[in-house]
């Protein structure tokens, strides 16, 4: 009867699980739920991950704790990934059709949850309409829209890392080309494009529109051509200015090109609204107090009001942490520190239940990224029904895939197992949400005495929360200086904040400050 029910939970919409915690899912603070709609769910037994598959898969978002849901790019493209556009205003076929893009968007806004959008506008293929027409026609209208390395446009230019093709995973060759951002006419059609998504019926009222956009790869001097300069102020600021007058609440998420910059000048140049907190994510995987003491202040202290931080441990670019970190107990801590420190934390599907998958180095090929973008492991079995192995028999990708069968990293196992890595995330969330001071306090560093632990507030108002996690294998002591009255640790019933409190090997303290 369990195996049943749990089948059930797992394959179909679950309405019953959205009606009773439809109040205590009620957002507090934002956790975003970063998707390969690819690899998540296949609603039609084509392989591919789709706009139904995400949709009927909303219920487990829900309970799990997710509030917002970003996207990898939908429009159409060659590459799996979809980076590259075809075409910037088709959904990919293979995701759907625009009608079910638009009724995904509304069951997303009906739940009070966001969307955000990935949008790469920097490089298009030949098969993009712009490629087509102005590749040896200095008449075209769309003459001024790419780059050319020849006064005759016929050689379009480079794109990034000087490529002007890429070998795709089955075999295909994609040809690429920049696009030039600084042509008046590729301003005014991005400001067309982001409104389009935000407002498609244009009737001002957002039901169906996206609630923010990613912007891959932005950068001030993009891939150091010549030409585009000061593109922060000459691009981007002016592109945000205009679709912040469609929709004042959009939300503009940049992910800088240079992973070791805290993002400061997107925030002051580019007027973006958040940036990708790439500095943190390497702290806290170092386990290391002082990176994460020295970190935190930076990005979470200096970051500008009224902007944000997106904080992460592992994304589509990225390892799998559970590959890099196979220790339980240090993925329990990264899991704690990203969704507790402060900023918006997001989370890589699958990274809940500890899938695994690195980068690979088969050949020159964009299938070397598979093993960070496999099939979300619904089944202890490893296959089953929605499985998206759209990767299935084209290669070693395939032949050496990271699910595995009764591997416990499945949901259908983690489900079952109450000290899962997957109930060890429903129940961080919830104990986040359900604090005004976690879900939307601002953070302060918590000096003490023990040289692994890290501690800090999360304020807000009246409101305050102490987090201490023990970064190391040791037993460590941590003196709270401010000690007053002794508290139950929410995560650790038994315990009682004391002046001096023990705390074993990579354990997580977390207490509110009467």
């Amino acid at each position: 009867m369990k195996k049943y029910l749990l089948l059930a939970l797992l394959l179909a919409p679950t309405s019953l699980i959205w009606a009773q915690n439809k109040n205590t899912q009620t957002a507090k603070g934002e956790v975003i739920y970063h998707v390969c709609q690819r690899s998540f769910y296949d609603s039609n037994g084509d392989l591919n991950g789709d706009l139904n598959g995400l949709r009927q898969k909303l219920d487990y978002l829900q309970d799990l704790g997710v509030t917002s849901i970003m996207l990898l790019p939908l429009y159409e493209a060659d590459c799996y990934h979809n980076y590259f556009a075809n075409d910037f205003e088709k959904i990919d076929p293979e995701f759907g059709t625009m009608q079910e893009y638009l009724e995904l968007v509304k069951d997303i806004h009906k739940r009070g949850m966001k969307i955000y959008m990935d949008m790469e506008s920097q490089y298009v293929t030949a098969k993009h309409v712009w490629w087509k027409d102005a590749v040896g026609n200095l008449k075209s209208e769309y003459s001024d829209y790419l780059l050319f390395d020849d006064a005759e446009h016929k050689i379009p230019a480079t794109m990034v890392f000087d490529l002007r093709e890429l070998k795709s995973f089955d075999g295909s060759t994609i040809k690429v080309t920049t696009v030039n951002l600084k042509s008046p006419k590729v301003l005014d059609y991005n400001i067309r494009l982001f409104s389009f998504f935000m407002d498609p019926n244009k009737d001002g009222k957002f039901d169906d529109g996206v609630d923010g956009f990613r912007l891959d790869h932005a950068m001030d001097h993009l891939d150091g051509k010549p030409t585009l300069t000061n593109l922060f102020t000459e691009f981007w600021k002016p592109l945000i200015a205009e679709i912040k007058k469609v929709n004042p609440k959009i939300n503009i998420v940049a992910e800088q090109a240079d992973w070791n910059d805290y993002g400061f000048d997107y925030f002051e140049k580019a007027t973006v609204d958040r940036m990708f907190g790439f500095g943190l994510k390497q702290a806290i995987l170092s386990f290391d107090k002082q990176q994460l003491v020295q970190n935190a202040d930076i990005l979470l202290t200096k970051t500008p009001k009224g902007k944000d931080q997106l904080l992460f441990i592992e994304n589509h670019d990225l390892d799998r942490f559970a590959s890099v970190e196979p220790n339980f107990k240090k993925q329990k801590v990264a899991a704690a520190l990203m969704l507790l420190i402060g900023g918006i934390p997001s989370i890589y599907y699958g990274q809940e239940i500890g899938m695994q998958g690195k980068a690979n180095s088969y050949s020159n090929t964009d299938g070397n990224d598979i093993g960070r973008r496999e099939a979300f492991d619904w089944y202890q079995s490893g296959e089953g029904k929605g499985m998206a192995f759209w990767y299935k028999n084209t290669g070693d990708w395939w032949t050496n895939k990271n699910q595995k069968s009764n591997d416990g990293i499945s949901l259908e196992e983690q489900m079952k197992e109450p000290n899962s890595l997957f109930n060890f995330y429903k129940k961080i969330i919830s104990i986040k949400q359900s604090n005004i001071a976690l879900a939307k306090g601002r953070y302060e560093n918590v000096q003490n005495n023990a040289d692994s632990v890290f501690s800090f507030y999360r304020k807000e108002e009246n409101n305050t929360i102490l987090v201490a996690v023990n970064l190391s294998a040791s037993i460590q002591e941590f003196v709270y200086s401010d000690f007053k009255n002794s508290t139950i640790d929410i995560l650790n019933p038994k315990q009682q904040l004391q002046k001096t409190n023990v705390m074993q090997p990579f354990q997580i303290s977390i207490w509110k400050i009467e």
